[in-house]
């Protein structure tokens, strides 16, 4: 009698320990498989970084600043947490990503926890936990120093706790809002407004507004996402001022919605794009995984069944937001994915219990089998079109030389001779699993490791560079870097000094003569390229060359006043 009371209780805690091992897994897979073995990224994980490394050094945890100016671009939360990393870890790449592969791993496991609280089906927490983590977007902000990830935590975070008290235990709801008091703290504004709109756009469809605010208690709730994310906006006012209202809420956020900024344009579909590329090879499902929930009859079902049209809603609300926003940018939609990974599921699990494969299974499936043909017969050839960027020469050569493009190559076209296999045995179904190993095994062998070759032409040079200025820089010498191309933030957390940036080589000589001028500095070490000497008009006798990696050199220019 007493093994067959035991009997559940053991096979709950093997099921216990197989979901942690998972979420592990895919964390490791996923965040935290060589984190920290390939430098900062330009031209924007540097400003999250070296933001925070200031604050370990100035002591103040109110005011973010790069390269000695503010930084309103986000609230401080990522800082806060690289920051704490580093004072306990040292300052360092991996450090710094440490949060965002938290973050990722979080999220995966909130993801596997709400799909076991509400579908009934075995496979489904292990598959949508799989899609979460295993896919090009997902992955990709996951392993850098960006707040992406920690919002999307936070804000898939807060609506599953919604979802939750929606749908079982309301003491979720402080959950709820104390999670959109943390996106806040990450990104701003939308951390609260979307994670609103979707919810009261859910009820407003299911027919449950009022009732549903009366459960959810918004006045004490508001105050609670108050005492979460507003202390640090009264305090960043109450140093900084007006400048900070206008940087923040004006440029970073009003702006982004209504105008271009930071040159981050794009066409209307430009985010159609970037899921259908990034959520590879599950976009390829969505448009089925939409209409099956369309089709489902969802006004009779319980609260705890509804979960696949509120993720329905998710999705569209974040899309349709940031297609009609003005700014494009490939970080604006990542919250969306825990959504896109659910619909997802859901569709493979309704397959699962129907005993004939529908037509849309198959063409999914057939489709997906000959873009992942395509995509192998790309990533073969992918050297050849791949030297065709300035900031990264040899690139091609150097993934060929490793032969990733055969790995890359062999795993895609494996992926859909086993899709064929299925298919003329009847088992369509099981399909998700081929792209769940293929997309592990491509992450695995292909992705990182081709990160890895990108670093070695694209960013190491400029560590190199970095270094050697710290060597060679003259005590009180002020760093320029001047070129024809983007600024290099990561060369600011590497010599950890001020850096001016000039990026256009005809200002070289403009800025030079306001020195001479100005008659303060004696010298300056200069990281440049050989195009942009060349543009400036300076000879060879008013520098003089000090190193050179790759494209990039360091040279001392002096600096003497005009002559009156």
């Amino acid at each position: 009698m007493n093994n067959q009371v035991d009997a559940p209780k053991k096979e709950r805690s093997r099921f216990l320990i197989g979901s942690i091992l998972w979420i592990l897994a895919l964390g490791g897979i996923a965040f935290f498989y060589q984190l920290g073995s390939i430098g900062l990224v330009d031209e924007t994980e540097p400003l999250f970084v070296e933001a925070a490394r200031q604050m370990t050094v100035t002591g103040n945890w109110i005011t973010p600043y790069f390269n000695q100016v503010t930084r309103f671009d986000k609230p401080p939360l990522i800082y806060w947490w690289m920051a704490i990393a580093f004072q306990t870890l040292g300052v360092n790449e991996w450090a710094a990503r440490l949060p965002s592969a938290i973050a990722g791993t979080i999220l995966t496991g909130f993801c596997f926890y709400i799909l076991k609280r509400f579908v009934p089906s075995k496979i489904a927490p292990f598959l949508g936990s799989g899609i979460v983590a295993l896919n090009l977007i997902t992955l990709f902000f996951g392993r850098l120093g960006y707040s992406d990830m920690l919002l999307s935590a936070c804000f898939g975070g807060s609506l599953f706790a919604f979802f939750l008290g929606y749908a079982s235990n309301r003491r979720w709801y402080w959950a709820f809002y104390a999670l959109m008091g943390f996106a806040v703290l990450t990104k701003g504004p939308v951390g609260v407004v979307l994670p609103s709109a979707i919810v009261i756009l859910f009820l407003l469809w299911v027919g449950q507004l009022r009732s549903v605010l009366r459960e959810m208690k918004p006045l004490l709730g508001t105050g609670l996402f108050l005492l979460v994310s507003m202390p640090w906006y009264a305090l960043a006012y109450w140093q900084n001022g007006n400048a900070f209202i206008d940087s923040f809420f004006g440029v970073h956020n009003v702006e982004r919605f209504t105008s271009v900024v930071n040159q981050h344009s794009g066409a209307w579909y430009y985010h159609l794009v970037i899921v259908l590329v990034g959520f590879f090879p599950w976009s390829l499902c969505l448009p089925a995984a939409i209409i099956n929930i369309l089709k489902s009859k969802w006004r009779e079902k319980p609260r705890s069944e509804q979960l696949g049209l509120f993720a329905l809603v998710w999705f569209s609300v974040v899309l349709i937001f940031f297609t009609i926003a003005v700014t494009k940018y490939i970080t604006y939609t990542l919250p969306l994915y825990p959504a896109a990974a659910i619909l997802v599921t859901l569709w493979y699990v309704h397959h699962f219990s129907q005993p004939k494969q529908s037509w849309g299974l198959k063409l999914t499936v057939y489709l997906s089998v000959i873009v992942s043909i395509a995509f192998g017969i790309c990533a073969f050839y992918s050297p050849t079109w791949l030297d065709d960027d300035p900031s990264m020469p040899d690139l091609g050569f150097k993934i060929q030389q490793a032969g990733l493009q055969h790995v890359a190559a062999s795993i895609w076209i494996t992926v859909a001779i086993v899709g064929l296999i299925l298919a003329l045995r009847y088992q369509l179904r099981w399909f998700w699993a081929v792209n769940l190993i293929g997309m592990a095994a491509f992450i695995w062998f292909f992705v990182i490791p081709a990160v890895g070759v990108i670093d070695s032409v694209r960013q190491l040079p400029l560590r190199q560079i970095a270094q050697a200025t710290v060597e060679e820089k003259l005590p009180n010498e002020p760093i320029v870097m001047a070129t024809d191309a983007f600024e290099k933030p990561s060369l600011v957390f590497y010599t950890q000094n001020p850096i001016t940036f000039i990026n256009r080589a005809r200002l070289i000589q403009p800025y030079l003569e306001e020195l001479r001028r100005d008659g303060k500095t004696e010298s300056i070490a200069m990281i440049t390229t050989p195009t942009a000497l060349k543009g400036s008009g300076m000879k060879p006798n008013q520098y003089r060359f000090l190193q050179q990696y790759s494209n990039y050199q360091l040279v001392r220019v002096p600096i003497r006043p005009s002559k009156k």
